[in-house]
């Protein structure tokens, strides 16, 4: 360490005590080269530096230079503040790297937290079917594939607000990613041309998951809007639980949860059990009990519009036990309220079950515009659901074996052609057997099916005549109730 102090020249003054903006008697510190530092006193009046005491110069490679008139040596004071404000800034720096570090350190621990947790839900969520895709034959299912990207979800606002979920209330709310995630797949129970039916497992009950492809999603709209609508709740109609779209492979998925019968369709049923009179009776009723309260219009506060269902067949009635079932698929749905007058028919590319149109609907007779046609086009095909139930009834230790309507006169899937020339040319009706003539039961049946399937709409009978038809025979006769 080497003290210095003199005069300086006007050159020197400039290199040692800095520019001119510099202040006169404050320390200018100066960084000549990377290897050297340089800390002057300045000052300029007459003998100014004569206060500083002499020092004994040491060698060392910083130097404290003082400028200025007379003689004496820099004191150790000097120096001594410079390094305490060099280990002030050293110190700051080293606390900032610290606490930078330190909060560095802590977020990174709470996003692994996070990723672990979000992992954690997953793995424990959505699970995914074996390799095979939704349109193969495959129905097997992987418990180790499961759904693994967040991402992979895609929820989509139907409505204005969000999808609407609840057994048919229409009023509370689902979050739909949160509803697919905590359903597991279990097993494919049915396919069809607009999607499959999976029985899938929601907080440890057995549910229904109609899985639409996604071409079919105006389908899935009506049908989830159907199911929102107040007051459709009913022990006749399929208990609706939510909705929502998810994607498996990169490819959107439209769910609808529902609750789940193990009996499956009516159509399955009846392909493998004969009925009792009793039982047969009972089938009928919850048939007809759905269909009233689906056409008819509830007013008040918390009103149900009349509902037109445009596809019933037996496929679409499920047993919720061997007595009782209940009303399912509302795609194809129409609603009316008097309110407006207004029919509202959602825009949907997909048509009925052809084997189960009315005439009116083949020739392109009905009047759109007008809701009772809807109803009366109902009415039609629920009698020939009727035929296929009473068929498979037996009296007397007979019965016949299940058969579709039309079956001999049409092939497996009819055309609208065909259709049209057997119902409305022909104006052929399904074949009635002489021993349905000679029972009293199935003699009265047979009439409310004639009078139902008639070629003029305004012939046939409306829902509640053929409920109250039907519960005058059930108390006619002691053996049916």
């Amino acid at each position: 360490l080497s003290y210095r102090k003199g005069c300086l020249g006007a050159g020197q003054q400039h290199m040692v005590c800095g520019p001119k903006s510099v202040k006169i008697n404050e320390t200018h510190e100066v960084f000549m080269r990377s290897n050297q530092q340089y800390s002057a006193y300045c000052c300029r009046h007459e003998l100014c530096n004569n206060w500083f005491p002499t020092i004994d110069q040491t060698i060392g490679n910083p130097m404290t230079t003082t400028g200025g008139g007379g003689t004496g040596n820099v004191p150790t004071g000097g120096h001594n503040g410079f390094g305490m404000d060099s280990a002030f800034i050293v110190f700051g720096v080293l606390l900032a790297f610290i606490i930078i570090g330190f909060v560095s350190f802590v977020i990174f621990r709470l996003r692994s937290k996070h990723k672990q947790k979000m992992s954690h839900l997953l793995r424990t969520g959505l699970s995914a079917p074996n390799g095979m895709d939704r349109n193969g034959n495959d129905c097997t299912y992987n418990e180790d594939l499961r759904v693994t990207a967040a991402g992979d979800s895609t929820l989509r606002e139907v409505f204005e607000h969000s999808v609407t979920s609840g057994s048919g209330s229409g009023l509370p709310l689902l979050i739909q990613r949160t509803l697919a995630k905590q359903i597991h797949l279990e097993e494919c129970i049915g396919k069809g041309r607009y999607g499959e039916v999976w029985r899938g497992i929601w907080q440890s009950d057995n549910i229904a998951v109609k899985i639409f492809f996604s071409r079919d999603e105006l389908s899935w709209n009506r049908e989830t809007e159907i199911y929102s609508t107040v007051m459709l709740r009913h022990e006749n109609v399929l208990a609706f639980l939510g909705s929502d779209v998810t994607s498996y492979n990169s490819c959107t998925q439209l769910w609808l949860i529902t609750s789940y019968h193990e009996l499956g369709s009516l159509y399955d049923y009846l392909n493998d059990t004969p009925l009792e009179p009793k039982q047969m009776l009972s089938i009928l009723l919850s048939i007809i009990s759905g269909v009233l309260h689906l056409h008819t219009e509830i007013f008040g506060g918390l009103g149900k519009p009349a509902i037109a269902h445009r596809d019933i067949k037996s496929k679409n009635i499920l047993m919720k036990d061997a007595d009782n079932c209940c009303i399912a698929d509302f795609g194809l749905a129409v609603t009316h309220t008097q309110t407006t007058g207004k029919v509202d028919v959602a825009e949907n590319h997909r048509v009925g079950t052809k084997r189960y149109m009315a005439p009116e609907v083949l020739d392109n007779t009905m009047k759109s515009d007008v809701f009772e046609s809807y109803k009366m086009a109902d009415i039609y095909s629920l009698a020939l659901v009727f035929w296929e139930v009473v068929r498979r009834t037996r009296i007397d230790g007979y019965y016949d074996e299940y058969s579709v309507p039309f079956s001999k006169c049409v092939p497996t899937d009819p055309s609208f052609e065909d259709m049209r020339k057997v119902v409305c040319v022909d104006q052929q009706r399904p074949h009635i057997p002489d021993r349905w003539l000679t029972n009293n039961l199935l003699s009265n049946l047979e009439k409310i099916m004639r009078e139902s399937w008639a070629h003029n709409p305004s012939a046939r009978l409306t829902a509640l005549r053929i409920k109250k038809s039907l519960l005058k025979l059930s108390d006619e006769d002691p053996s049916l109730k």
